[in-house]
């Protein structure tokens, strides 16, 4: 793919909310989306989501469950501050740093770019072993979902692209 949008839900099924991206990016690749937006699961996959992103994307949207000392369920958007382009001092991949910063850095080093990036986060109640999302974590997908939607269509709006076809 060249251009468009890939929205990439990460985090681990076998931590209750950190499947929040996971179970996101299941819902939103349900809905009818505008052309050019990609909508992928990566799990823990760092080194694939980096790879994928070597297809040349315009826009990241990374949909994870983020601590960020709010109330449980709290949901987010943000366009990270990254770093300056990766050089040999930045971390090196693995499949548990899922980070912009750690990602954007990996796929730097590969050649790659993508122009904007954006988090859809949700403050976690908890990452222990488990397989449920908790309640208010829960409570939140159906309007991290609508927000995701909204974002994409923001993110193509310019571009004239932001309509389902």
């Amino acid at each position: 793919m060249s251009g468009g949008v890939l929205v990439a839900g990460i985090g681990n099924i076998f931590q209750p909310d950190d499947a929040f991206g996971v179970e996101v990016a299941r819902r939103v690749r349900q809905r009818k989306l505008p052309d050019g937006v990609r909508v992928e699961d990566y799990g823990i996959r760092g080194v694939h989501l980096a790879y994928e992103l070597l297809d040349g994307y315009d826009a990241l949207v990374i949909v994870d469950a983020l601590p960020m000392g709010e109330p449980p369920g709290t949901l987010i958007v943000m366009e990270p501050e990254l770093d300056a382009p990766a050089t040999g001092d930045q971390p090196v991949m693995d499949a548990h740093a899922m980070s912009p910063d750690v990602v954007l850095g990996t796929l730097a080093r590969l050649g790659g770019h993508v122009e904007r990036t954006y988090v859809l986060g949700c403050q976690p109640a908890t990452l222990e072993e488990g397989m449920m999302l908790s309640p208010p974590v829960a409570a939140a997908i159906d309007g991290a979902v609508e927000m995701c939607i909204q974002l994409v269509a923001e993110i193509l709006e310019p571009a004239g692209k932001g309509t389902p076809s």
